[in-house]
């Protein structure tokens, strides 16, 4: 086939070259835009679209969306036809589709990103996407076309953002401007071709009472947590990945009187605390040379400077813990954190193996009484095997005895099965009486809401 003199780029000539329409025959069944011919058709014609809009000098950019679509539209036929491309009109029009992705959007993740049931997005090299709903992992039929094709839309997010990932930068964690959250990694570190993890987060973060409806607590630990926060208790967020642990903070802060200032403190900016006092902070890494960090400990020993009501860090996971417990024990009552453990209990040996990592100096027992005064109560939660979020507990902090922090355990999630034969979820409160006088005004509150007999 004779090429026109005036496409004849190397890109996209090697592009054409790959379309063989035996390929087709590989996914008999399959529909059209999971097959090799159809990444290859569209690699091929989205080469030909961009030396067309460089020629005629075109920014699309500028474009309302129906403009794009129409143009895309009659460039697709036009390469279709020049090129004799063997593929029917109703595959010409996904080809166009896909191209209108590829232009102003971020191609095959486009409709994942805009999916609302999707929380995690996992890509293990081009041809292996797999995609988190309702806690579950599924694979899914979207593909790139090659490595090339993911690392031009992975740049495409992180361009705007500053953000590089190069041979020199070969991984990245950034916060996506939806408030979501993308990693990646690529080769040499990522052995399997690049690898990218997107985590999104729903633009109305849960509320208390939906949480409760979709059964993640019930009425007396909704009533305890409310009590909890409207008491000024410190409290730890514990659980393992993909818990709920952040969703769960931000249905906390709910509770939090709007007459109070909230500072909040993140590695990578992910909560959006329903509350209208709120300021924002968040670590920035250092440049080539390192300078210019500030570290998650530096904004928390400022934040103590910003005169806050309360203080939400998003995660505790290094030296920042000392400054996280200083606040708690020095007039911050009301604060909030998540870390990660997989047990209240563990959540103490971390705090106090962060706390000792960050140069804590004293002894271990007094490192231990200062845990003991700063944190009130632990809420361990958990994601079950079909995909739910649950609290498995709730412990409260008492105190130090033989020189361990000694804890109660106030609730504990059980799965009974009635006499239908299904399951059923209950959190039998344990009889055990909050030691914290905090929770003293709210006696009644907890027993009308059939809470704790207290």
């Amino acid at each position: 086939m004779e090429e026109p003199m005036n496409l004849s780029g190397s890109r996209l000539t090697a592009a054409l070259r790959r379309i063989d329409p035996a390929v087709h025959a590989d996914a008999i069944g399959a529909p059209f835009e999971q097959t090799q011919q159809f990444h290859d058709v569209l690699a091929a014609a989205h080469e030909f679209l961009l030396n067309r809009i460089e020629d005629q000098r075109l920014d699309i950019s500028s474009w309302a969306q129906d403009t794009v679509v129409k143009y895309v539209e009659a460039e697709t036929t036009g390469f279709v036809q020049e090129w004799r491309i063997p593929i029917n009109e109703t595959e010409m029009r996904k080809v166009s589709t896909a191209l209108v992705k590829e232009l102003t959007g971020f191609g095959p993740l486009d409709d994942l990103l805009l999916d609302p049931e999707v929380e995690d997005i996992l890509i293990n090299g081009y041809e292996d996407v797999y995609v988190s709903r309702g806690g579950v992992l599924q694979r899914e039929s979207v593909r790139f076309s090659d490595n090339r094709h993911l690392l031009r839309i992975v740049r495409r997010i992180l361009a705007p953002l500053g953000r590089r990932l190069d041979e020199s930068n070969p991984m990245v964690d950034a916060r996506l401007p939806n408030g979501g959250r993308l990693n990646a990694v690529i080769e040499p570190l990522s052995v399997t071709g690049p690898s990218v993890s997107i985590r999104k987060f729903r633009k109305d973060p849960f509320t208390p009472d939906e949480l409760m409806a979709r059964g993640t607590f019930d009425r007396a630990i909704h009533a305890l947590l409310q009590a909890s926060v409207l008491g000024r208790c410190n409290i730890m967020i514990s659980g393992g990945t993909s818990s709920g642990k952040t969703s769960l903070l931000n249905a906390l802060a709910s509770f939090i009187p709007p007459t109070e200032r909230v500072i909040t403190v993140e590695d990578t900016a992910e909560l959006s605390l329903n509350h209208p006092h709120v300021v924002r902070l968040e670590s920035r890494l250092g440049g080539f040379d390192g300078g210019g960090a500030v570290s998650i400990r530096d904004l928390v020993r400022n934040s103590l400077r910003m005169r806050p009501d309360r203080i939400v860090v998003g995660e505790v996971r290094g030296a920042e813990v000392l400054e996280m417990l200083q606040a708690m024990n020095t007039g911050h009552d009301g604060s909030m954190s998540t870390i990660h453990a997989n047990s209240p209990r563990d959540a103490l040996y971390r705090l106090e193996m962060l706390a000792g990592f960050a140069g804590f100096q004293g002894s271990e027992n007094s490192l231990r009484r200062q845990i003991a005064s700063a944190v009130d109560f632990i809420i361990q939660i958990a994601r079950l095997g079909n995909g739910r979020r649950v609290i498995a507990s709730i412990t409260e902090v008492t105190g130090v005895g033989d020189n361990l922090v000694t804890t109660q355990e106030m609730y504990r999630h059980e799965v009974m099965v009635g006499a239908d034969g299904k399951e059923y979820d209950r959190w039998p409160g344990l009889g055990f009486h909050p030691h914290t006088h905090k929770l003293e005004s709210f006696r009644q509150f907890l027993r009308d809401a059939g809470g704790l007999s207290l």
